[in-house]
């Protein structure tokens, strides 16, 4: 009889644990769902798939095990005394539900992100802690993440009903000899105990190799992206981010050694005179030619992808005005994002420096000054304003510019209430639609001006806004977006081409980041970094086509050559018409890619390494063959990203007379 009462603690944690398994298993099936198109390039899809499953049981497990090991020492010490206490078991089967549904509400969360980012949830999504009331009304505003919202209730009201008849079959029945225990009792309650223990401490570790325990690179047993990250749990890949986030080696950057990525970069740069400046990477720029002054506009576009563009292979039809555009105007057509948020699109663009891992670049207690765009052409007699679509205060926009030398932030306290369509202001068209004239009076000034905008109607809650000219051919919201956020830069060209300003203006179009676009064959999607840029002034630049490989970092530098300002650059830039890079490095959260016209390399942070010949779509890895071109490759994005760190930290970052 005290067997069966022992037993049935342990029976009832094992039916849990089988339960929680069975549900984390169905979230992954969820997403599994939603991404079913990633599957048409995978080779022997079942054998893929159902591996991921299984490594995803392991996962799983390890998740389970963290829950229940509590609950499984409480329910020992419970056995070991006899103790028959409805409320004790009660509470236990409260904290066991509690951490369950806390672990399915970012399960639920993790399949839109994923579907967004391609990537499993981590850190980096609190991020916007900071402006909680903004997140909230931008995900519940849009409708399709509903479905996860109902999604997560459904099943947690199935799991607490099941936990609940599990604790009434086994817990609320189980009763003890109250004899003293005998030597008997003792050793089966000691034995079933330590087993249990076993058994649990095995699931947390993931492994039972000496070693090292399971870590997210455990779950990367194929060549291919997907079903690796598949087999990965949400909560563990947000529990090790956080956990790697907390280390003090990782407040700041640990790539390499700091004098040592910062003599690289030099050399990387060419910048072999002394200059004798305070950044050991600024470094004196002399025009060609007689200085012009143009106005200079830079539309940072969201989520536009170049992979949205017939020129790069869209069959959709999507980007008519972008896609023409790009035949009048200089277009890189090898540029990438140094990041995969807006924060860093717009860091990036105009500082020219690199965004670095998971950190936030504009999120400062003291806002750094840096070179780039606004401090640099301020200084030479430009007015500078900044556009933006929402409250400024968001990601610290507008605070972090107004420190940057921009005279003017227009956001959404400037707008008409009633062109407030969302928690992301005002949509595209109508940005423009008020931009123009403001635009117009500053050149009536006589001074020429730097504008930069950043658009985002490409970015949920979808809304196209009622009684404009535009139609839309194209089914699905997300595609029709895509068609109103390529006839608003048409608008935006056709209102500027009205104006006296407009002959002596050079429009730079780029995005802030990409989307996920198509089959990504790797866990860095290239398409959510792949970047339209296109420079566009019919009166002062001639059509050309550029495939030199390039970045955002780079803009600052290109535009710069074109004005013939002489200037000290003291960023991560070149000018794209003057130099050549041998790579292009970006971040992506917590993993490191780096690119150039055939290889790819990427750097899993405290993980594996992997290279690719993306060109020719191969998902072998051909790190162990190419370990040195592998090791160039991340030579040069490591000391990049440190040297970037030290300028920063040492506050050696800004404009340099």
């Amino acid at each position: 009889m005290f067997k069966t009462g022992i037993l049935k603690h342990f029976i009832f944690l094992l039916l849990i644990y089988i339960t929680g398994i069975v549900f984390f298993s169905l979230f992954r099936a969820l997403l599994l769902l939603t991404e079913l198109n990633l599957l048409t390039v995978l080779p022997h899809k079942f054998y893929l798939i159902s591996n991921a499953f299984l490594i995803g049981f392991r996962f799983d497990s390890v998740i389970s095990g963290y829950i229940l090991a509590l609950p499984l020492l409480a329910m020992a010490g419970a056995s070991v005394f006899k103790w028959e206490n409805r409320k004790f078991y009660i509470a236990v089967t409260t904290f066991i539900s509690f951490f369950y549904l806390l672990s399915f509400i970012i399960c639920a969360a993790d399949i839109p992100y994923f579907n967004y980012y391609f990537s499993r949830i981590t850190i980096a999504i609190l991020n916007w802690s900071d402006s909680p009331a903004f997140m909230f009304k931008m995900v519940f505003k849009e409708y399709r993440y509903f479905i996860y919202v109902i999604l997560f209730f459904a099943l947690a009201g199935v799991f607490v009903y099941l936990v609940h008849k599990l604790r009434i079959k086994f817990l609320d029945e189980v009763k003890f000899n109250r004899q003293t225990p005998n030597l008997r009792f003792v050793t089966f309650n000691i034995i079933v105990s330590l087993f249990s223990f076993i058994i649990t401490f095995v699931a947390i570790r993931g492994r039972v190799e000496e070693k090292s325990p399971i870590r997210v690179g455990t779950a990367f047993f194929s060549n291919y992206s997907f079903p690796n990250q598949l087999g990965l749990n949400p909560v563990f890949t947000f529990m090790r981010s956080c956990l790697d986030a907390s280390r003090p080696e990782n407040k700041r950057l640990n790539l390499m050694d700091d004098k040592t990525a910062i003599n690289n970069v030099r050399d990387y740069l060419n910048i072999n005179a002394n200059y004798n400046y305070n950044s050991p990477i600024a470094r004196r720029v002399t025009a060609d030619g007689k200085q012009i002054s143009p106005n200079v506009v830079v539309v940072i576009m969201e989520s536009m992808s170049a992979e949205k563009m017939t020129r790069f292979g869209n069959k959709g039809n999507l980007t008519r005005n972008l896609d023409s555009l790009a035949k009048v105007s200089y277009c890189f057509d090898n540029i990438y994002t140094a990041g995969i948020h807006t924060r860093n699109g717009i860091y990036s663009t105009l500082f020219s420096f690199p965004a670095l891992l998971r950190q936030h670049p504009m999120d400062k207690v003291i806002v750094p000054q840096f070179s780039g765009f606004s401090n640099t052409l301020a200084a030479n007699g430009y007015q500078t304003i900044f556009f933006v679509t929402h409250d400024d205060q968001f990601d610290n926009i507008g605070g972090f510019l107004n420190s940057n030398s921009f005279q003017k932030i227009v956001s959404q306290k400037d707008y008409p209430p009633d062109r407030i369509l969302s928690t992301l202001g005002v949509a595209d068209d109508y940005l423009f639609e008020y931009a123009t004239p403001k635009l117009t009076e500053l050149s009536s000034t006589g001074k020429p001006f730097f504008a930069a905008f950043m658009t985002v109607s490409d970015h949920g809650p979808y809304i196209i806004p009622k009684n404009i000219p535009f139609k839309a051919h194209s089914q699905s919201i997300q595609q029709q977006m895509i068609e109103y956020a390529d006839w608003s830069i048409g608008k935006f060209i056709h209102l500027a081409s009205k104006q006296k300003w407009f002959d002596n203006t050079i429009f730079v179009f780029v995005a802030d980041h990409g989307a996920v676009v198509g089959n990504n064959l790797y866990d860095i999607a290239l398409s959510f970094h792949h970047t339209p840029l296109i420079m566009y002034a019919p009166k002062i630049l001639k059509p050309t086509v550029f495939k030199q490989i390039g970045g955002q970092i780079d803009i600052f530098p290109t535009v710069m050559g074109l004005l013939n300002i002489n200037y000290v650059n003291n960023t991560m830039g070149i000018d794209l018409l003057k130099q050549k890079r041998p790579y292009i490095f970006f971040s992506d959260d917590d993993k490191i890619g780096c690119l150039n016209e055939d290889y790819f390399y990427i750097d899993r942070i405290n993980g594996n390494e992997s290279l690719y010949k993306y060109k020719l779509y191969d998902t072998k890895n051909y790190y162990g063959e190419l370990k040195q071109k592998a090791d160039s490759m991340k030579r040069y994005a490591f000391s990049m990203m440190q040297a970037s760190e030290w300028i920063i930290e040492k506050n050696k970052a800004g404009r340099i007379k």
